[in-house]
């Protein structure tokens, strides 16, 4: 999507731009903040004097809210931050960029737990109709109150795309005595209070996606949740 990879076969897309050509004009609209983040040896004022210029949305006022809801302090150089405080330093820097796709890997990885609350609540004050946030993680839990759309890939092979709304409509999440009584089981997972199971929904009972159960549910069974949610094609 930022072009530094090229597609095998087919094409991609983005805000009207080929990705792979990196046109100016499409860099300008895309953000991408790695796991593992590279700051140089420059002051926060002598990294944005050099980068800044190339995203024209971006805001110093916005940067210096972000910061500080970040919690990041410091007239020091970047590269003698901590790891976290670096992170940290990128994110409101590329929030800041205001481009209408920002693409997020693993961004809560070397943040403490005070930090990840901090990002959660910044994320969601960020988001509008007019930009595109993708968070690609393991780390669930830190963030599926922020997650409205659900993109499953495993193995190279799409499993699921849907909106949040969607599974909760079409799968039921609940934790049971025992699983004698129950069928179509998709998946289950002994707890302390029970088993957890992820069942199809039929009798329209409302209840909170577990993100990690729904992974496993879709990869143990491709078919079956495919059914579910997309019958016309699975017919096919």
């Amino acid at each position: 999507m930022i072009g530094l990879l090229f597609p095998l076969k087919g094409t991609i897309d983005v805000n009207g731009f080929a990705p792979r050509k990196r046109w100016p004009s499409f860099l300008e609209t895309i953000y991408f903040i790695p796991e593992e983040v590279y700051v140089p040896s420059l002051t926060i004022e002598q990294y944005i004097n050099l980068f800044a210029p190339f995203y024209p949305k971006f805001s110093r006022e916005q940067f210096a809210k972000h910061m500080d809801e970040l919690d990041v302090h410091s007239n020091d150089k970047l590269n003698t931050l901590s790891f976290g405080q670096q992170k940290k330093f990128v994110i409101a820097f590329g929030l800041a960029c205001n481009t209408s796709v920002l693409l997020l890997d693993e961004p809560t990885n070397g943040l403490d737990i005070p930090s990840k609350k901090r990002f959660r609540k910044l994320i969601a004050s960020v988001m509008n109709e007019e930009r595109m946030i993708f968070i690609s993680t393991h780390q669930i839990r830190d963030l599926d109150n922020l997650i409205d759309q659900v993109v499953i890939v495993d193995d190279g092979h799409l499993l699921m795309n849907e909106p949040i709304c969607s599974i909760a409509e079409k799968l039921l999440f609940k934790t049971i005595d025992s699983t004698a009584d129950e069928s179509d089981i998709f998946y289950s997972e002994d707890s302390l209070n029970g088993v957890s199971i992820v069942t199809e929904n039929k009798i329209g009972t409302e209840s909170k996606v577990n993100l990690e159960h729904l992974f496993n549910a879709v990869t143990e069974n491709p078919e079956r949740i495919k059914q579910i949610f997309q019958p016309e094609k699975s017919i096919a």
